[in-house]
């Protein structure tokens, strides 16, 4: 099988930068951290949602214009948990988190 779009971009890079004369700084498209989605508050908020969305739609599928407003409000509360939790230091470089692996 053939080289994968980011083995490919490598190369393309690494001839690139062979060609002009400088060192390739960027090994892998990977290297940098780009730190978005592996905290508690985003876990949390996605969390909430999906139950939202899953609410919301149950509301939906029976025509009911109540479950699907409670779906949409519990999918607006996760947002405002995860901006709280975030706040509090479990989002990505929080207070919280320093030291603890993520």
């Amino acid at each position: 099988m053939g080289a994968n779009a980011t083995e490919r971009h490598l190369e393309a890079s690494n001839e690139k930068a062979a060609n002009s004369g400088e060192p390739n700084t960027h090994a892998s498209i990977h290297d940098e951290t780009i730190g978005h989605g592996n905290t508690p508050a985003a876990w949390t908020c996605v969390l909430i949602m999906i139950v939202g969305a899953g609410i919301s739609s149950v509301g939906y599928i029976i025509a009911s214009v109540l479950w699907f407003v409670i779906g949409l409000a519990v999918m607006g509360a996760g947002l405002i948990v995860g901006w709280a939790m975030k706040k509090a230091g479990y989002g990505v470089n929080g207070s919280k988190l320093k030291n603890s692996g993520h």
